[in-house]
Formats: structure tokens, C-alpha cells, sequence
């Protein structure tokens, strides 16, 4: 068993004040974990936590890999920039430069590996205006697999798709996390598209984060009895 990410006793919140805490939450290569929870219960804090976007407000959290591939909630690109797919996500591999760099050959080439990962070779040329939706959310996938990543993570990745595109998605989610060995970890309010997909579920409410089998706690009938959600909380 290789845990790309541990995280003990740990505690994430703003301004000293804590939104969200729990006791032992692990990440293994090749496993999908989903985070879910009633709106505000601070499940977004505990996605950030662990990417790193936040500090640690008490435990600790450990990620034995620099590979990370994120994906934003929303990527907002104007439209009226004529940025390609390829140009997407090739922007991937920016953090890899030094200076006044351009890109190598190789990394273009890349990029063009990366969307044919995605199951869209075609849409390199392609304006990313252009595309739909669900395409899109596969483009910004692929500009995370520009890094490398041993770990990725997702925050609500079939956010405004419908439920076929959803389901290509979190899909593909899966095959990348078991033929690569990805540790993944997606944040998301479609409870029915993370049962499908993710082993281990984490059901954030009333501040705590609770870990356990995806099948158990990323049930729909869970929000009907959620708590009351904690002020402040994200």
C-alpha cells in the first residue's frame, strides 16, 4: 500500500477560526476518494487543506509527491482570446519554466498526448470556446496531466455539464486513476456520480469530516438528515 497523501488530527478554517477537523484521512495510488457534504459544510475547506491552498490550522497533512494535478471548480477563460485546446493545455506545463523559456517541442507534444489521454486527439486546433461544456472539463483534465501528477485533484469536475457528459467524465476519472496509479480526489455535489466512481467517501458535515465506504456515506438520503451547518463555514 503506497499513500501518496496522510493527513492526522487535522484542522483547516480563515482567520483562526476552524471550519472543519477530523481524525485520520489517507490517499493510496490508484484510489478514488470523494468529498461531499450539504452546502457551506466546509468541504471545499478540506479540499484546499489538502492541495495546500490553506495551512494546516492543527495536525498535519503529508504529500510524499510535488506532482499534483489540479482542477479548478470553474476555469474562466475569455472568450474573445483566441487560446486553442492545445494552447490549454499546454499551459500545464508553464509552472516548469524558468525566465523567458518557450516551450520545447516535446512539451507540445505532450500536450497533444495529454488530450488524446482525455479521448479528444481531435479538438487540439480547435478554439476552446468552441467546445462544449463537457469537453472543456476533459481539456482542463488533460492540462493537469501536464505535470506528471501522482496525485490529482478535482473540485466538482461535472459542475454545469449534463448527467451523459458527467458520466464520460468521472468515467475517465476512473480509468486514469487505475491505469496511471493516480491517488484522485474529487469534491463534488453529485452524490450519485461519486458513488459510482470513488471507493472511500468523505461525508463533511457539522464540521467534522467522517471517512468511511463511498457506498455508505455518499448516499442522497444523507442531506435529507444533515446537521446544521456550522456559522462561517465554507
Amino acid at each position: 500500500m503506497t499513500f501518496v497523501l496522510e493527513a492526522h488530527n487535522f484542522s483547516f478554517g480563515y482567520r483562526g477560526v476552524p471550519v472543519v477537523s477530523g481524525e485520520k484521512l489517507t490517499m493510496e495510488a490508484g484510489q478514488v476518494l470523494g468529498i461531499a457534504g450539504p452546502n457551506g459544510s466546509g468541504k471545499s475547506t478540506l479540499f484546499r487543506g489538502l492541495l495546500g491552498l490553506i495551512p494546516t490550522m492543527g495536525g498535519m497533512v503529508i504529500r510524499r509527491t510535488q506532482a499534483i494535478g489540479y482542477v479548478p471548480q470553474k476555469e474562466v477563460l475569455d472568450e474573445l482570446y483566441p487560446l486553442s485546446a492545445a494552447e490549454v493545455v499546454q499551459m500545464g506545463a508553464f509552472g516548469t519554466l524558468s525566465g523567458l523559456r518557450r516551450l520545447s517541442p516535446d512539451a507540445k507534444k505532450m500536450a497533444q498526448t495529454c488530450l488524446d489521454r482525455v479521448d479528444l486527439p481531435e479538438v487540439g486546433k480547435q478554439a476552446y470556446s468552441s467546445l462544449s461544456g463537457g469537453q472543456r472539463q476533459r481539456v482542463l483534465l488533460a492540462r493537469a496531466l501536464m505535470v506528471k501528477p501522482k496525485l490529482m485533484m478535482l473540485d466538482e469536475p461535472t459542475s454545469g455539464v449534463d448527467a451523459v457528459a458527467a458520466g464520460v467524465i468521472m468515467e475517465l476519472i476512473l480509468r486514469l486513476a487505475m491505469d496511471e496509479d493516480l491517488a484522485v480526489a474529487i469534491v463534488s455535489h453529485r452524490l450519485h456520480d461519486l458513488r459510482h466512481t470513488c471507493t472511500v467517501g468523505v461525508w463533511v458535515a457539522n464540521g467534522r469530516a467522517q471517512v468511511g465506504p463511498a457506498d455508505d456515506l455518499l448516499r442522497v438520503e444523507r442531506l435529507a438528515f444533515a446537521p446544521t451547518i456550522p456559522p462561517g463555514a465554507k
